[in-house]
């Protein structure tokens, strides 16, 4: 599996629907401020380049990991 991570204020509502779609499972990380909440896509190994290649055509930015990250690695990120 492959998870990207994508700020919430980083994507509008079609957006959203659009990579929840095909995404095999759509999270939502929420923080407190002054953090940002994050859209967590779970996408199989065999469809992320195409999911990828859809995110790259819509400019929208990502952090790509083989592992799902924890709160507090998110939080480190930020």
């Amino acid at each position: 599996m492959w998870y990207f991570l994508i700020k919430q204020s980083a994507l509008e509502t079609a957006q959203y629907q659009t990579l929840q779609k095909r995404a095999l499972q759509t999270e939502v990380e929420l923080f407190n401020e002054p953090y940002e909440n994050w859209y967590i896509f779970t996408v199989e190994k065999d469809i992320y380049s195409a999911f990828m290649d859809l995110l790259d055509l819509q400019g929208i930015s990502y952090d790509l990991t083989a592992e799902r990250p924890t709160r507090s690695e998110m939080v480190t990120r930020m």
